[in-house]
């Protein structure tokens, strides 16, 4: 099954649930890992910690 990722620019994830995450420009792709939205900021999962970038995409993660 191939992954489909969302812009953040075209859509957002929900607010609170988790999402794989990551930038991915023309400097290539990097900064791939699980965070959750709240309002404009990223965080960590367990919510501690928010991130100093901004995600580029995202994708629903399946369990």
């Amino acid at each position: 099954m191939k992954k489909v990722w969302f812009k953040c620019s075209d859509v957002l994830p929900p607010e609170g649930k988790e999402v794989n995450t990551k930038i991915d420009d023309a400097k290539g792709c990097r900064n791939v890992r699980t965070l959750k939205r709240d309002g404009r900021l990223w965080f960590t999962p367990d919510g501690a910690t928010y991130v100093y970038y901004t995600p580029t995409h995202w994708e629903g993660i399946t369990q």
